[in-house]
């Protein structure tokens, strides 16, 4: 038999031929977890397929003491509607006719039901996952508002957004993506506003995912969807693990990818400067929320640019005013500049992993090691100059306070960039350098979605509302750029 027939083999009646079936294709009795039960109810023979630690035991008991209770004659005739719609209540029950669904859904937790004689199988949804409790997201956190965030269930997930946005017209559409995995990947929207082709265009890249497993859920599915450019280090999708952020995301038109397994969701298409926004600026009043916002973009401005402009100048201090001669080095120390900026560099990202791989309690150990062991000792003995330390201090400083940790990566990795073009040729490579990484930004696209976008092309109303965070009573317009069905977003305050 093909891989087809295989795939859309019907149930049969003959009830020891898809018992059959489906223990060679489980393992059973050599899987422990893939539980079955065989009893005889009413003369006729049952089967119950599970998987152990996926079903709710409580629900699972309630069904079987429905089942106990049948007499033969109610299962002489229509035997499967007597157990969906007369002993079954209360629970999501469906019938399927195909072993590759009963598969599918025994392996995602609901249990599947066999009785004697029937063509058809009867699914109940009595899943109880192992998961955790939503809480507040480690790197998107704030002062004030909602302290939920994501977890690795799927259906949690969406009843997080659901909660947000009660539109009925809110669609979240399911799909499978793995040949073995069989990953549940949710693909969310707003029908009458999100663009339709944006939405088929996301929906029809995740059903050609051919691949046997996704076990690195939303970014494997990224990488299938938007191709991996191996140059190009900036993220085209944004990445969150906050509801709210999800939602407000809904409104303006954006499609929302969710994958089973991770507490991450993708928002679609992005810009740069949609990983340059945080959840505290809304949060606060608009004037503090500006102020917020432009501090975050001098941070980012400092991460990019303060460490390659500085040694540039420290290479040439010929070549600065007297009132700028202060940003040279004093003494330089036992290797070259060059040497020790990019071992600084590398060091502070070889903390940084350290700290990612050291348990909680002994972080703070870590941090003193780095600071006074490295850091003073390293001074002090002339393997670094002083000013490296505190540039690249302020650095990552500005490094941390991007809110978008994937900006951040492409932030530093641009970085070491334009330190290598500095040391080819000093503020000429630096030059060279800002115009190449601009070209890239200019060249990329999200989903047809220029990157760089309203900066290029030009949008003022919506630059405006990019470089000042706006009071909401005047934000009445949806992203022009990602073309929604409705673009008012408070139809009663707008002049018709």
């Amino acid at each position: 038999m093909d891989n087809s027939s295989e795939r859309n083999l019907k149930v049969s009646k003959n009830f020891q031929k898809n018992l059959d079936y489906l223990n060679r294709e489980l393992g059973v009795p050599d899987s422990f977890d893939i539980i079955l039960r065989e009893m005889s109810i009413g003369g006729k023979k049952i089967a119950i397929y599970s998987v152990n630690g996926m079903v709710n035991t409580e629900v699972v008991s309630i069904i079987l003491d429905a089942l106990v209770d049948l007499e033969r004659a109610d299962l002489v005739v229509n035997a499967l509607q007597t157990l969906v719609k007369g002993r079954i209540v209360g629970l999501q029950v469906s019938e399927v006719d195909t072993m590759d669904k009963i598969l599918y859904f025994i392996l995602s937790g609901p249990m599947a039901i066999f009785v004697e004689g029937q063509d058809k199988a009867i699914i109940v949804d009595a899943r109880s996952f192992p998961a955790r409790a939503p809480s507040e997201p480690d790197i998107e956190r704030v002062t004030r508002g909602a302290r939920d965030g994501f977890t690795e269930t799927l259906v949690f997930n969406t009843t997080l957004i659901r909660r947000r946005l009660r539109d009925p017209k809110l669609r979240m559409k399911l799909m499978q993506v793995g040949g073995r995995s069989k990953t549940d990947v949710c693909v969310a929207y707003i029908e009458d506003v999100t663009n339709e082709e944006l939405v088929n265009e996301i929906s029809e890249e995740i059903q050609k995912i051919k691949i046997d497993g996704i076990p690195m859920a939303e970014k494997s599915v990224e990488e299938f969807i938007l191709g991996s450019k191996i140059w190009n280090p900036y993220p085209r999708v944004r990445y969150t693990e906050r509801p709210d952020v999800a939602a407000v995301h809904l409104l303006e038109g954006h499609v929302v990818v969710l994958v089973d397994t991770s507490p991450s969701v993708m928002i679609a298409p992005a810009t740069f400067w949609s990983h340059t926004q945080h959840a505290e600026e809304y949060r606060q009043e608009p004037i503090v929320g500006a102020y917020l916002r432009w501090i975050r973009f001098m941070g980012i401005f400092a991460a990019l640019f303060l460490l390659p402009l500085w040694l540039a100048c420290a290479l040439n201090p010929h070549l600065l005013p007297e009132w700028l001669q202060f940003l040279g080095v004093e003494k330089v120390g036992k290797i070259g500049l060059i040497p020790q900026v990019f071992l600084a560099e590398f060091g502070v990202d070889l903390v940084r992993m350290a700290a990612i791989h050291t348990p909680g309690p002994l972080t703070v150990a870590l941090g003193l090691i780095a600071t006074f062991m490295i850091g003073d000792v390293a001074i002090k003995v002339g393997l670094f100059a002083q000013e490296i330390i505190v540039y690249l201090a302020i650095v990552t400083v500005g490094t941390f306070a991007t809110p978008s940790y994937e900006l951040a990566q492409a932030n530093r990795l641009a970085r070491l960039f334009l330190l290598v073009m500095v040391a080819l040729n000093n503020f000429i490579g630096f030059a060279i350098g800002v115009l190449i990484l601009f070209f890239l930004l200019w060249r990329t696209k999200s989903f047809g979605v220029p990157y760089l976008w309203p900066l290029l092309p030009l949008d003022l109303k919506a630059l405006g509302t990019v470089l000042v965070r706006s009071p909401l009573p005047i934000k009445n317009k949806r992203p022009s750029i990602l073309k929604p069905k409705d673009t008012i977003r408070q139809p009663q305050g707008h002049d018709e």
